[in-house]
């Protein structure tokens, strides 16, 4: 099984080695690399070429945005499974991928896996500052406040193919639209693993201002309406209480 891996970057030379690093360690032997760069005008691309890597192909270009990127990968992929790392998150370990490939050969029904992320300091990734417990799904889970950490969700491939890529009408929450919409609309098969595969830095496009915070919900909510799933008012709470809980476990 090949599984390809999608980072999207712009001006991202402060964490890329990093993220290309931990792809380059994993043990797992079938993997593709795909960077997908919207015409970053640093030296990103130069590092991602300097360093050991599994990286398959490079396309540098601009771009809408995120998630526009993000569709352009999955277009390129050749793997039957994908997985999206962020420019500047990195893997748990080296294992991280051979563990993702073992779960889906052992279950040909799996059509989804998740699991669990650090939040470490942007500027010392060794620090974690808050684990995301994910926990399994069930129905009607995301108009609680749940869903998975997006950055370890790996899916197979022919789920983009029948159910669609990432929504570009959705500026701030299109990762959460595409979720809602495999996991609640469309009822994939998806498995949780219940430890941590990512080390994700603080500091999202989401999370940068009150303004966005308020505009992802907007989206959110936008998203139920999207797929003809019903929601409560007072999901913005709902969504917050799970990450409050995150603060005082373990």
């Amino acid at each position: 099984m090949k599984v390809s891996i999608i980072t999207v970057t712009y001006n991202s030379s402060d964490t890329i080695a990093d993220c290309v690093k931990s792809v380059a360690a994993q043990t797992y032997p079938d993997i593709e690399h795909i960077i997908i760069d919207g015409a970053s005008t640093d030296n990103t691309t130069e590092i991602v070429r300097s360093l050991p890597n599994r990286v398959k192909r490079i396309v540098s270009e601009p771009d809408t945005g995120i998630y526009d990127a993000m569709n352009k990968g999955i277009k390129l992929a050749m793997g039957e499974v994908i997985g999206i790392l962020n420019s500047d998150d990195l893997y748990e370990n080296n294992t991280v991928i051979e563990m993702i490939a073992n779960s889906f050969n052992n279950d040909e029904e799996v059509e989804a896996i998740h699991a669990d992320l650090f939040y470490v300091k942007k500027d010392d990734t060794n620090k974690i500052v808050r684990y995301w417990k994910t926990k399994e799904f069930y129905t009607g889970a995301f108009a609680k406040g749940w869903h998975p950490a997006h950055p370890t969700l790996f899916v197979r491939k022919e789920m983009y193919e029948n159910y669609g890529v990432f929504d570009l009408n959705f500026k701030l929450a299109a990762d959460f639209e595409l979720m809602l919409r495999f996991f609640e609309r469309y009822k994939i098969n998806s498995k949780y693993l219940p430890e941590p595969i990512i080390r994700m830095r603080l500091g999202g496009a989401t999370s940068k201002n009150m303004k966005n915070i308020i505009n992802q919900n907007i989206e959110c909510y936008k998203a139920f309406k999207t797929n003809n799933l019903s929601s409560s008012v007072f999901y913005p709470i709902y969504r917050l209480m799970p990450k409050l809980k995150q603060y005082f476990n373990d």
